[in-house]
């Protein structure tokens, strides 16, 4: 089996790389794979897509490389498991809304707006640790006591036009999504590979997934 993590430009694949290696090696898991061709993604059986960066420039990126997105959309809706981590959830949004308005991928209807913290001390971007509150089961938080926390590097966040496409959410002046997921789909808007033991098992949790 095979874990393909999608290199496209725009993500810290160094990181991912390494705290997936380390996972699927605990729980003699997938290979781990980092690729760039639309070939290798169409034949992974789990795919992670990050993302750093704007949305408009990630979603360029993305598009610029060849069959890239059909080979995703044709793994998605064969039920392939898809996680994506950063601006990798965001793309999962129906638009973006920094610097403009740029389509997403449309797998999880909303729209990614900008942080807009209520009070005046939080500065934005989010950077640093917060404490997940998770509105619901879910695999992906297996072994992930409540209010554990997560490292988190950002200006935007996604707002589903369902909440029950919410998993996880974190308290940043405002309900921050930290995490969706609908079907075969998740994603984090922290970075699971900087998040230490938390986000270690969110990982090892992913690699085992079989929605």
């Amino acid at each position: 089996m095979t874990c393909v993590i999608v290199d496209y430009g725009s993500g810290n694949l160094h990181s991912a790389q390494k705290s997936f290696e380390r996972m699927s090696r605990e729980i003699n898991g997938p290979r781990i794979v980092v690729s760039g061709d639309a070939d290798v993604v169409a034949g992974a059986e789990r795919i992670v897509l990050p993302g750093v960066g704007a949305f408009a420039d990630c979603q360029a990126g993305l598009m610029a490389v060849d069959g890239m997105v059909d080979a995703l959309r044709e793994r998605v809706q064969a039920g392939t498991p898809f996680m994506g981590i950063c601006v990798g959830m965001q793309l999962l949004a129906t638009r973006g809304l920094e610097f403009g308005e740029t389509s997403g991928l449309d797998w999880i209807a909303g729209d990614v707006t900008a942080l807009r913290p209520s009070d005046e001390t939080l500065k934005v971007p989010h950077m640093g640790w917060n404490e997940l509150r998770l509105n619901r089961s879910h695999v992906l938080f297996e072994g992930v006591e409540q209010g554990a926390h997560a490292y988190f590097v950002h200006s935007f966040h996604m707002a589903p036009a369902d909440e029950a496409d919410v998993i996880a959410t974190v308290d940043y002046g405002e309900p921050v999504t930290a995490c969706v997921g609908r079907d075969n789909i998740v994603g984090t808007q922290f970075h699971p590979e900087k998040s230490q033991k938390t986000g270690l098992t969110v990982i090892g949790n992913f690699l085992r997934w079989a929605p």
